[in-house]
């Protein structure tokens, strides 16, 4: 990661990081920042932070890490900016597409160790959740979320600089919303720590089911078991199933398409593919056949079709997600016998989700360092 000393001064950042350089000109509703475009508003947030007797406390590390979300909490609003006919300015989505930019810059421009790059782009994805997370219909189950991925306590920090580095006429009522989102924090016990669970099976019932009480143990009684991979391609996929999995049936969608001689890049096949795919596993899971599901699965929306196919059969599901370092996997693309094309390796890498808590009964991540 960038080192704060020498990197403060906005100028270098600019003439160093394209989109730093972006920033400017992206106009801001002057209902909410009056202060200015979003670079204005950036320096500030950051001047606004490295002023806190509280960042000046934090130990080195954790600064560099609340920095880096600062610097990069509104980086997707030049791509989700729009000006309404009525002057009035809105960038839906920006904290979303933020946290996949961010992910993209940490691993492949900027090379920051797995445990702290997924914190950062988790504080640009939620860096608004102290503003409105009490108007939310169960901010109880989306506090829990977000505390199994960041520290509230530096959330905090981060949103009171976003709301010190702007102008607006409910500045104050904003900091008093942070102000009652610690408290929030503190009773339901994940104050710069995550709310521990009796086990995996408790914490995923519980932030899947909106009625579910944070302290019911569901009982577990599961008809098989299946894997799901989620990586890139190129990340040592068929390795781990050598490696972890041998002996299990596997069901792989490049197989599938080889063996009908189709194209990666046949759109009109996929469909058929998956078909094909897909009722395998229902013979699989009909018969209580553990499997393992290989195929990229990079995004939260593909992952969430698949485990709902395989928990209607009563199947306790694990997601595997694997990675190696960016110089790494690209060697190990271009040494593949089917290797993928540069430019759809950077797209596929552009839409990345790394698996969350709440998307099946297990998430293990396998980061090589």
């Amino acid at each position: 990661m960038w080192c704060l000393s020498e990197d403060k001064q906005w100028g270098r950042l600019a003439d160093k990081f394209r989109w730093v350089a972006d920033m400017h000109q992206v106009p801001q509703d002057p209902r909410h920042h009056a202060e200015g475009d979003v670079a204005i508003h950036t320096q500030r947030v950051l001047a606004a932070l490295t002023e806190s007797a509280q960042f000046l406390a934090l130990p080195e590390q954790q600064q560099e890490l609340v920095w880096a979300a600062a610097l990069l909490h509104d980086v997707e609003k030049r791509s989700t900016t729009r000006v309404a006919d009525d002057g009035s300015v809105t960038s839906p989505n920006h904290a979303k597409r933020g946290e996949l930019t961010t992910r993209s810059i940490l691993y492949r421009d900027i090379v920051t160790p797995f445990e702290l790059r997924e914190q950062v782009a988790a504080l640009v994805r939620f860096h608004g959740l102290p503003l409105w997370i009490m108007g939310r219909p169960s901010p109880e189950r989306a506090l829990l979320l977000a505390a199994l991925r960041l520290d509230t306590r530096l959330l905090a920090m981060l949103a009171r600089a976003d709301v010190l580095g702007r102008e607006c006429d409910d500045q104050n009522g904003l900091l008093d919303n942070i102000e009652l989102f610690e408290l929030f924090c503190q009773e339901q016990q994940c104050w710069g720590q995550a709310r521990p669970f009796a086990s995996d099976n408790q914490r995923y019932y519980y932030l899947t089911h909106p009625q579910a009480s944070v302290d019911f143990v569901p009982y577990e009684q599961f008809q098989s078991e299946v894997t799901l991979l989620c990586a890139l391609p190129g990340m040592g996929k068929d390795r781990y199933i050598a490696q972890h999995a041998a002996g299990l049936e596997v069901i792989s969608l490049d197989n599938i398409r080889r063996q009908h001689r189709l194209s990666p890049t046949d759109k009109n096949a996929t469909g058929w593919v998956v078909q094909q795919a897909k009722s395998q596993a229902k013979t699989l899971l009909r018969r209580g056949e553990p499997f393992v599901w290989n195929a990229t699965n990079i995004t939260r929306q593909l992952r969430s079709q698949l485990v709902e196919l395989f928990m209607a059969y009563g199947a306790r599901v694990k997601i595997v997600y694997l990675e190696v370092p960016y110089a790494q996997w690209q060697r190990q693309n271009a040494e593949r016998e089917y290797s993928v094309p540069t430019d759809a390796m950077a797209r596929m890498l552009s839409k990345l989700e790394i698996p969350q808590a709440d998307e099946a009964h297990e998430v293990e991540l396998r980061v090589s360092s």
